[in-house]
């Protein structure tokens, strides 16, 4: 695609070029490494009062890849999953097992059993980091599979904190709250007896190429199967300059604070992160952004320039009274992804705190950023902006020709930030890119006469909530287990508080069966999110295809 045929160029905001420098770097460790030795003695990472700094960051992820180097006996491409909320730990063990030439594998800490177990047999993973609360769930894991060969590594909430904090935060989560279901896993090690081992062990430099695997993450893509996106190092290093450039005008090295909320193990907060970490930023971590009280009294003493969030978050916050007292002079960038910014949400953030929320788009397939909004938008856009550095963007019909603006099609990018595939699947790979090169995002939308893009509709059936991705066919699988269940279709169902929700339409075999029983059925095997909030009986079977498929449009028409 030539300059000329990139309309957005003219439209970027001042001093942005057009490309980004994506090689800088051959690695994510490169850059950690860089970071260290520059912002050594300033803050790295805070949560709960807490801080480490780039210097002791540093320290403990070297013991940590240090033990798994040499206790552990892992190596290079070796993958790792970690299964942590927002703590300290997670930091420690990502660098660290990065450092190590470990591949990280990013765990939900909600999954079920079912879903952790598909994840970890998927990868392939060797180790995993779980905090003591989830425990339990993969207990059941790896007594239903006596062959899954993992080393366990379990961490309590404190075990970063001083001494005296980690023993009373750790006693009140586990028998004051009863935060920790019973478990036993025969053979774990504690994090912090690790990081203790692996102070006393030589660490051998791993040489990392472009190629290697940075992260797996474990997406539906555009169908509903869990399959692990391969993000490679040269993915990652490219998307950090990418973000970096469009964000850096009013950013100044080694003084920003970002306040990130949303879960390392999700994919946008997880490249923010890397950005901070690249600029010397002071990450706080938000371990339950859906305690409010503690959330805001923690943005009332904290001066942030920086913070990520989804369109729920942000509508929370500004329904939260203790809001009202956050100064919010010194910020910068609030950044929106994940889901679709509502206008209502958009103007009232806007004339609370004096600066707008820029909504960006992208998948875990592309790193995941690919188009944003300028940072000095004025009012609210109702688009997801334009191409960031170095990224290309269509809108293709199904035929794979490019269409003129103003006409919907399939949303299509290319750039270096885009995945090698998907993880041992190359037939799913094949199915969402086009023979040169453009990856099929799976969403319908539309591009300006300036290059501004616009979601339409989703191609697909996934359904958004909160930011996350919930798949019919993986809900619908679910309910069809029910024995009192005949037919079963999910949809999407709009909500003002999370986007949407999961609403499923049931025939039922069984007369008797409600909707109570079929909602105790899912908590069983679904994450909070993909669990339906609306149930819906039918008499008449469902709408299909003259070959027998659901039609879930027609039942999104009946809504």
């Amino acid at each position: 695609m030539s300059t000329t045929e990139r309309v957005w160029l003219q439209h970027y905001p001042r001093g942005i070029a057009p490309e980004a420098d994506v090689a800088a770097y051959a690695s994510l460790v490169e850059i950690f490494a860089h970071s260290c030795e520059r912002f050594a003695a300033l803050p790295a990472y805070t949560n709960m009062g807490v801080t480490l700094t780039y210097a002791e960051l540093e320290h403990a992820s070297r013991a940590f890849a240090a033990f798994l180097q040499g206790k552990l006996r892992l190596g290079k491409g070796d993958r790792i999953a970690i299964m942590l909320p927002n703590l300290l730990q997670y930091p420690v063990a990502m660098f660290g097992a990065l450092r190590a030439g470990l591949a990280v594998v990013n765990t939900n800490p909600q999954y079920t059993a079912r879903e952790l177990e598909h994840q970890l047999k998927d990868s392939g993973a060797k180790a995993i980091v779980v905090l003591e609360n989830f425990a339990h769930t993969l207990q059941e894991v790896l007594a239903k599979n006596p062959d899954l060969r993992l080393h366990v590594i379990t961490t309590e909430v404190g075990d970063l904190f001083p001494i005296v904090k980690e023993l009373i935060v750790n006693a009140v989560v586990k028998y004051v709250r009863h935060m920790v279901p019973e478990w036993h896993i025969p053979g774990t090690i504690g994090f912090n007896a690790a990081l203790r081992e692996g102070n006393h062990l030589p660490l051998e430099p791993v040489p990392l190429a472009r190629d290697d695997i940075a992260f797996l993450q474990y997406t539906g893509g555009t169908t509903g199967v869990a399959k692990g996106v391969v993000l490679t190092h040269a993915n990652m290093v490219a998307n950090l300059p990418q973000v970096g450039a469009w964000i850096a005008r009013d950013l100044v090295d080694g003084e920003e604070v970002c306040v990130i909320p949303l879960p390392l193990y999700h994919v946008c907060a997880l490249t923010m992160n890397l950005v901070c970490v690249k600029i010397g930023a002071q990450v706080v971590l938000i371990t339950n952004p859906r305690d409010l009280p503690d959330f805001v009294a923690t943005l009332q003493r904290t001066p942030f320039t920086m913070m990520i969030g989804v369109n729920t978050l942000y509508a929370a916050l500004l329904n939260h009274p203790g809001f009202e007292n956050v100064d919010t002079r010194r910020v910068k960038v609030v950044s929106a992804g994940g889901m679709a910014v509502q206008r209502v949400v958009a103007e009232r953030w806007k004339q609370r705190t004096g600066v707008p929320i820029v909504e960006g788009y992208g998948l875990t397939e592309t790193a995941p950023v690919v188009t944003s909004n300028a940072l000095d938008i004025v009012d609210w856009t109702g688009t997801i902006g334009l191409p960031i550095p170095s990224t290309e963007a269509v809108v293709l019909d199904d035929a794979g020709r490019v269409l003129p603006p103003g006409e919907s099609g399939e949303i299509c990018v290319r750039g270096p930030q885009v995945m090698r595939g998907y993880w041992h699947r190359p037939d799913e790979t094949a199915k969402v890119f086009t023979p040169d090169g453009w990856l099929r995002t799976g969403d319908m939308g539309s591009m300006d006469e300036r290059g501004f893009f616009r979601i339409t509709d989703r191609k697909k059936d996934m359904i958004v909530v909160s930011g996350f991705k919930a798949f019919p066919n993986e809900v619908e699988d679910d309910v069809a287990m029910h024995p009192g269940v005949l037919e079963v279709a999910a949809v999407g169902e709009p909500d003002e508080k999370s986007g949407e929700v999961v609403k499923i339409v049931v025939v039922r075999k069984d007369p008797a069966l409600t909707a109570d029983d079929l909602l105790a059925h899912c908590r069983q095997h679904l994450t909070g999110y993909k669990v339906p909030k609306i149930v819906e009986f039918r008499d008449e079977p469902l709408p299909k295809t003259n070959i027998g498929k659901i039609l879930r449009r027609e039942l999104r028409r009946a809504n």
